[in-house]
């Protein structure tokens, strides 16, 4: 998209609009290898080649956030070595490339957040983040209070590197009830496989995991659909606290 060249250089952060016109002006910058000093002069930063004292300056970056629906059948990483699809494959083109924050399993489905914004997805992913993670869970059988209790409490699971580690306390309550009822869980912590270790430690088998809240986004988008965030959603995931 054609832009102003004084706007091109204050977005990439060269300079603010006025010092940028000063600096068009003094003939300091090129375009395509032609020096320009005409402020008018138009160009597009994504396939033009703009440069400073010689220097070619990078387009600034367009932070993206999306919520996806993953279904299930799909793993939660940018390529598969196993050749399975990957979440990647539901998004389509984008005008920037977008990273999965946090995971779930190929059997799981749910929200799940895309982004390239490297400063939120360290602070959401970071150990003690503890960001709420809520997710409808399908029981085979009936586990009793006793066992929701254990649950609620925490257990101790079998990690992939056979680390044995106590969980952290959950809040869980009845969501659906039936012969095989639906569960309500939210963690603040997120490790690999982690609902399914817990009630297998109190010797239920998990039929099904669908996440429908993570800290303040809620689910509202059809299975392999996605959708942006709101200004007011993003917002709300950068001033989580700990505690939220």
């Amino acid at each position: 998209m054609l832009q102003r060249l004084q706007k091109i250089l204050a977005s990439a952060g060269i300079a603010s609009r006025r010092k940028a016109e000063e600096i068009i002006t003094s003939g300091r910058v090129t375009l395509n290898g032609q020096v320009v000093t005409e402020l008018g002069t138009k160009a597009d930063p994504d396939t033009d080649t703009i440069s400073v004292d010689g220097k070619a300056i990078k387009p600034s970056q367009r932070l993206l956030y999306l919520m996806l629906h993953k279904p299930k059948g799909y793993v939660t990483t940018v390529s598969d070595p196993e050749g399975r699809p990957t979440v990647m494959q539901l998004l389509g083109p984008l005008p920037e490339r977008v990273y999965p924050i946090g995971r779930l399993d190929y059997a799981s489905e749910g929200l799940l957040l895309l982004t390239n914004d490297g400063a939120l997805a360290q602070k959401l992913t970071k150990a003690g983040s503890h960001v709420p993670k809520k997710y409808l869970v399908k029981i085979s059988g009936r586990p009793d209070e006793k066992s929701l209790a254990r649950l609620r409490n925490g257990v101790h699971i079998t990690l992939d590197d056979d680390r044995r580690v106590k969980t952290s306390p959950a809040k869980i309550r009845l969501h659906e009830d039936a012969p095989n009822p639906w569960y309500e869980v939210t963690l603040i912590e997120g490790r690999n496989r982690q609902i399914r270790r817990m009630f297998q430690s109190v010797g239920f088998l998990v039929e099904k995991i669908k996440r429908v809240q993570l800290g303040p986004l809620v689910l509202d988008v059809p299975p392999g659909k996605f959708r942006s965030l709101t200004i007011r959603e993003v917002a709300q995931l950068k001033h989580l606290t700990p505690s939220q």
